[in-house]
This record gives C-alpha cells, structure tokens and sequence, in this order.
C-alpha cells in the first residue's frame, strides 16, 4: 500500500474510498475522497483494501529529492513571508489542526504551480490565526520585508489570514517606503477543499510581485471563478464577505489592476496610475503607537461609551453619514482632545467622505477638535493614526495629507 493507490477503508461503521496521499504521521492514513475532500482516519481501528495500484504518481514530500530548490539566474527572487495563513499550510490529520511547516521547499510543494515562475525564499515572521494580529507583528512583518529587499528580493508575497489582512496591508504601506512590490494573499478556503482558492491566489501574487507597481497591495479572487484576481491597493481594500473567494473589494474606485488566470500566460495589468518599480528607495519606520482605539457609532449609544478613550492617544470615530455623533458627544470629545487625544472623524458609509462643514453637529465636532478622516476607511484611519501618532511632530496634519494613497482626490461613485 502506497501514496497514489486507489484504497477502501473501513472503519467502525463507515467507508471511504479514494487516493491514497502521504501522511506526516505512520498512525493516520490521509485519503482524497471522489469528492475533493480529504479525511485523516487513525490506522489502529480501520481496515485497508488496495482496489487499484499506482493511480496517480504522488511524489513522497518527506524524501529528500523533493524538497531541492534549484536556482535559476534567470528568474527573479521572490520573498514568501507567511504570519500564519492557510494558504501554503498543511492540515494534521492527526490533530485536526492546520500547521505552517513554512520554507520555500513547503510551499512549492502545496503549490507546486509555482515552480518555475521564480527563485524563492521562504521566511516565517510569525505562526498565528489573524484575529490574533497585533501591532508589535506588524512591526516585525516590516522589518522581515525590509531585510528581504535590502537583501535582493525582487518582490515579496505575504501570506495572510483573511480576516486582518487589510489592517496589515494598511501598516507596511505607511511602515515602508518599497522600490519593489509587496503583496497580500490569503486563502478563503483550504486547501483540502475542492474550491480552494489558494493555488490561484498563490500564483497570481508571485506574478504581481515581478511586475511594476512598486506598492503594497491585496492580491485576492477577482470573481467566484478561477479566471481572475483583483489587485488591490493595501490602504483601500476591505473584506466584504465572509466566504466568498472574491471578498475582497477596492472601496471607492475599481481595483489598482487584475492578473488575468485564464490562460497558460498569466498576465498582469493595471487600470490606474500607480508608484513604479524602483522610483523609491528603500526606507522603514516602523515606530506605532498602540493606545489607538476605534468607536462605532450607533443610535442609542451613551456619551459614556466615550470612557473608553479616555487617556488614550488617539481616537477613531466611525461616525454616521458625512461624520456625525450624537450632539451629546461633543463636549466629552472637546474634553478628550483638550486632555491630548487626538480625534479622527471617518463615515461609516462604504462610499463617499466626511464632511462636517454642512449640519450644526458637524460644525460644533469641527469647534470641539476632532479632526475630519476625508475618505480613508475606518480601519485604515486607525492604522494611520497609530503610525502618524509616532511619526510625525503634527498627526492631525499627517492624517488629512494623503501619503499611501488612502485618501484620494475626490469621491465619486463607482459601480
């Protein structure tokens, strides 16, 4: 009995049958069912029948052959970055759990369609589930990707968790100043599932990483089909839906350009003016501070929901229509910022800008100090805050000058 024999296993009162694949373990057996799926099953209480030998070739990824990386002069170097993400992981069946056993050697094997587009190095700056992002992990992200280009990478893939990927995006796009491009991906499925987007998504990363958009960007599904991803830029995107492969959405415009998948040639373009390759040089500054909070604002919310700030160095409020609170926050804001917090205003529109010129609560916020978040998404407003706060001698200046592209000219309406 070998990886790639067509087997029946029985156990207790249950039958699955399909491929055989490796397993990390001796005591579990690892089968791809007809449906896509695969099932980890414990040896000690299943019977094994081998129905056909030799199905499929599946090559041994504990043997050494399997795990050499050939340098090729020709191709460029590419940085794979992983903090934790599914998208190169492998699943345990011993455990259940998903592991990141992460090197160049272990992506190429979950995504074997990479070989041949470029050199890689693989680095691993952190092993967490993305709900458990933190600042302190941005900070380190930032200096694995500096050292990585200060280091020759042509570009750089970060591999992600989805649901805290447009907060990271937004911190190495104010951290960093790149000559080359810095991309997100993620994966909204497993691997093991038959709808996985990870091969996909992997592939068109690397190929946005050697082109010439030197910026950080989103690289995720464009559809629910594998014909395109949409590339996004890092301060702009925001994950719109739980589970579908095309989440992710460019808020305010349409996407910074797409990688086109559904041909062998996978081609890059980009629909608007973008930083190029190389026209910046290379610089970090990753000092963040993290006494930054974000409200939300809702009818029937308390002033005293604003105790929370107090003490703070920062507030982001996401605040209704053009960016407006109950008239009872406006002193407790004044007095936040007499006491030194500073207070942004963002919408919690998806579309448009704040603008708090137009109604008396607008202007009165305006007299109280807070400062006005143009159109820059609530998230992202708070990753700038918490970067301007430690970086600049005036953070209410630096959060109405656009520097990553998070604030754009004007708003208009898109489809």
């Amino acid at each position: 009995m070998n990886p790639g024999d067509r087997v029946r296993v029985e156990r207790a009162d249950e039958t699955y049958e399909g491929v055989l694949l490796p397993s990390t373990t001796a005591a579990n057996l690892v089968v791809k069912l007809d449906g896509g799926y695969n099932v980890g099953i414990d040896r000690g209480d299943a019977t094994v029948d081998v129905l056909e030998s030799g199905v499929y070739d599946i090559e041994d990824t504990e043997s050494d052959d399997s795990s050499v990386v050939e340098f090729d002069p020709d191709l460029p170097t590419i940085s794979l970055i992983s903090t934790g993400g599914t998208i190169a992981s492998t699943v345990d069946y011993r455990t259940g759990a998903v592991t990141a056993q992460f090197d160049a050697k272990d992506v190429l094997r979950a995504v074997p369609d990479l070989a041949g587009r470029a050199n890689y190095r693989g680095r691993v700056v952190a092993n967490i589930l993305s709900e458990n992002m933190t600042p302190d992990v941005w900070q380190k992200l930032a200096h694995a990707v500096y050292e990585e280009i200060e280091n020759g990478a042509d570009g750089v893939v970060v591999m992600h968790g989805t649901d805290t990927m447009q907060f990271s995006a937004s911190a190495l796009s104010f951290m960093l100043d790149t000559p080359v491009p810095i991309v997100f991906t993620g994966s909204q499925r497993s691997a093991d599932r038959p709808s996985s987007d990870n091969v996909m998504n992997a592939v068109c990363s690397v190929e946005a990483a050697k082109a010439d958009c030197a910026e950080v960007l989103v690289c995720m599904h464009g559809s629910e089909s594998d014909d395109v991803c949409s590339l996004h830029r890092g301060t702009r995107v925001r994950k719109n839906h739980t589970s579908r492969r095309d989440a992710f959405e460019t808020i305010g415009a349409k996407p910074l350009g797409e990688v086109d998948y559904s041909t062998d040639d996978v081609t890059v373009r980009f629909r608007r003016d973008y930083d190029e390759r190389g026209a910046q040089q290379l610089a970090l500054d990753d000092d963040i501070e993290s006494e930054v909070e974000l409200i939300k604002f809702t009818p029937g919310m308390t002033v005293d929901s604003l105790d929370y700030a107090e003490g703070k160095a920062g507030l982001v409020l996401e605040g209704t229509g053009l960016g407006h609170v109950h008239s009872e926050w406006v002193d407790r804001i004044g007095e936040l910022v007499d006491d030194g917090t500073t207070v942004v205003m963002t919408s919690q529109c998806i579309g448009g800008r704040v603008c708090d010129r137009v109604y008396d609560t607008g202007r009165d916020l305006l007299d109280a100090g807070i400062v006005e978040g143009e159109d820059m998404l609530p998230g992202t407003a708070k990753v700038k805050l918490m970067w301007a706060l430690a970086n600049s001698d005036t953070p209410e200046k630096t959060m109405r000058t656009p520097i990553a592209g998070e604030i754009t000219e004007r708003s208009v309406p898109w489809e």
